[in-house]
């Protein structure tokens, strides 16, 4: 694999209108799902993530995904996110509660309700696949070239941007905590 892959602006990257330079993203790769079935791992396979292994891997003052954060994302976060990155927790659904039992660096953000589009969990709200919560994010946040980039290396994952247009584009209009939660009750 070539050093590039890992920097903020891979060649291969296609330039987003709305932004200059997309955040690093990183995958904490936990292993509890089968390899062949893992977004996250693919995702750095093929250049998209930085693999981490260890929980003390996570940069400090990056944004970290967790479903139990008591601050939702903003699109105002993008300032941080590219400053110091965007990190997704890959781990089991059945274990989730453990996985994010432990105090993880970073700055934990969730996300909005959305539906998933990953053929296990298709159109249930609150279960992402590792790609489908980067991609989220980064489309709240205003990087939607990379959400549809990382998305397009799945064929089930354009249907996320489909199945939350509605939802994304209020979510990436909300201003503060009371707008995202207004947004979020107005979709469910």
């Amino acid at each position: 694999m070539r050093a590039d892959c890992f920097s903020a602006k891979p060649e291969r990257e296609l330039h987003d209108d709305s932004a200059s330079s997309y955040p690093r993203t990183y995958v904490l790769l936990l292993k509890q799902d089968d390899p062949s079935k893992c977004t996250a791992a693919k995702l750095a396979r093929l250049g998209y993530s930085i693999p981490l292994y260890r929980v003390s891997r996570i940069p400090r003052r990056s944004l970290v995904l967790n479903p139990f954060a008591t601050e939702r994302l903003l699109p105002s976060d993008r300032v941080e996110a590219v400053g110091h990155g965007l990190v997704v927790v890959d781990c089991s659904w059945e274990k989730v509660g453990m996985a994010f039992s432990a105090r993880l660096p970073g700055l934990g953000r969730r996300l909005p309700t959305l539906l998933a589009s990953n053929p296990v969990n298709y159109a249930k709200p609150h279960k992402l696949s590792s790609v489908e919560a980067l991609a989220a994010a980064l489309r709240i946040m205003g990087f939607s070239e990379r959400a549809s980039q990382m998305l397009s290396i799945f064929k089930w994952g354009q249907t996320l941007l489909t199945l939350n247009a509605e939802p994304f584009e209020a979510y990436s209009l909300a201003m503060s905590e009371e707008e995202m939660e207004k947004a979020e009750a107005e979709f469910f």
